[in-house]
């Protein structure tokens, strides 16, 4: 097997063990929330980038049920650091929250958590957008994709999605390629893409 696959996939054993360890859907689910898997570790996209993504939905939420929950949270000894972004008063009616999870074996993971309100705009177009991503994926524009990620310095910003649409839409392939169109992308659109 291809040994940038053989990367990825290990990435994904690791990122789905600390998700278990960390007990995050478990948190959320016992205040009766809903967590779905989003981003690069639903569609089998992750690479370099310690990054698990979680959309939870719930309904009537308010800053005091999120927080508690995350209070929770931070009573693992493995997070490190919490940092929140309340984002109830806008068209997206979420508050999301990023956590670090020290793992055993020291390395540091990301876990986003995006808490939504039930029936809102947002409800379930992430999961739908990374279902239509996998539908479209083939070996190469996968090898592609993932090639690039790894390829990318560690301090270059660039966002999952912007990978994707620059492979599957626009047939980028060089890392090169890809930082002219994301230069142009970011000037022209703001809109979430839907493949």
């Amino acid at each position: 097997m291809d040994s940038i696959l053989e990367y990825s996939q290990k990435q994904s054993v690791r990122a789905r063990e600390v998700l278990r360890q960390s007990g995050v859907e478990d948190l959320w689910e016992s205040a009766g929330a809903e967590c779905r898997l989003v981003g690069s570790l639903r569609m089998g996209l992750l690479c370099k980038h310690r990054d698990i993504d979680l959309h939870i939905y719930s309904r009537g939420i308010t800053t005091e049920m999120s927080f508690g929950i995350m209070a929770k949270l931070a009573q693992n000894p493995h997070i490190t650091e919490i940092k929140c972004i309340n984002g109830l008063h806008t068209d997206e009616h979420c508050i999301a929250w990023h956590a670090w999870y020290q793992a055993d074996n020291g390395e540091l993971w990301q876990i986003d958590m995006i808490h939504i309100e039930s029936g809102t705009r947002y409800d379930g177009f992430f999961e739908k957008v990374a279902d239509r991503i996998v539908a479209r994926l083939t070996p190469k524009t996968r090898r592609t994709i993932l090639q690039l990620k790894y390829d990318t310095p560690d301090e270059e910003e660039i966002h999952g999605v912007e990978y994707y649409e620059a492979v599957l839409e626009h047939g980028v392939h060089t890392l090169d390629e890809l930082r002219a169109w994301v230069k142009r992308h970011r000037k022209e659109n703001t809109e979430y893409w839907m493949p």
